[in-house]
C-alpha cells in the first residue's frame, strides 16, 4: 500500500511561491501516477495538476496553467507542485494522490486514486 504525506504548505502573499512536497512510502512510487487536488472551505475537492508513473507526461488544470509545476523524483519517492504566482482563489487544503489511470488530455476525477495524503494548507492572502 502507498503511504503518501505532504509538506510545504503555508501562507503567502498575493504574487508569492510556495513548492509542495508529497513523499511516497510503503510502495515504490514509479508504479503510480500522482496527482494534486485542492479544496477550499464549503467547496469540492478538485484537481489542480497530475504526472504520469514516469514523469514524462503532465496535465494542469486551465486555472493553474502557466504558474504551477508537476515534478516527480522516483528515486526519492518525491513529487512536487511548484506554485508560483499564488492568487487569493488558490487558498486551499491541497492533497497529493495515487492512482493507476492517467491521460495527459484531462485530469482524473478524484476516484480514480486509490492512496490519498493527509493534506497540506495553503493560503493566499495580504
Amino acid at each position: 500500500q502507498l503511504h503518501l504525506v505532504e509538506s510545504g504548505g503555508g501562507w503567502v502573499q498575493p504574487g508569492g511561491s510556495l513548492r509542495l512536497s508529497c513523499a511516497g512510502s510503503g510502495y515504490p512510487m514509479d508504479y503510480y501516477a500522482i496527482g494534486w487536488f485542492r479544496q477550499a472551505p464549503g467547496k469540492e475537492r478538485e484537481g489542480v495538476s497530475a504526472t504520469s508513473s514516469s514523469g514524462g507526461s503532465k496535465v494542469y488544470a486551465d486555472s493553474v496553467k502557466g504558474r504551477f509545476t508537476i515534478f516527480r523524483d522516483n528515486d526519492k519517492y518525491m513529487v512536487y507542485l511548484q506554485m508560483n504566482n499564488l492568487r487569493p482563489e488558490d487558498t486551499g487544503t491541497y492533497y497529493c494522490a495515487g492512482g493507476n489511470y492517467f491521460t495527459d488530455d484531462e485530469l482524473q476525477p478524484a476516484g480514480s486514486y486509490d492512496y490519498w495524503g493527509q493534506g497540506a494548507q495553503v493560503t493566499v492572502s495580504s
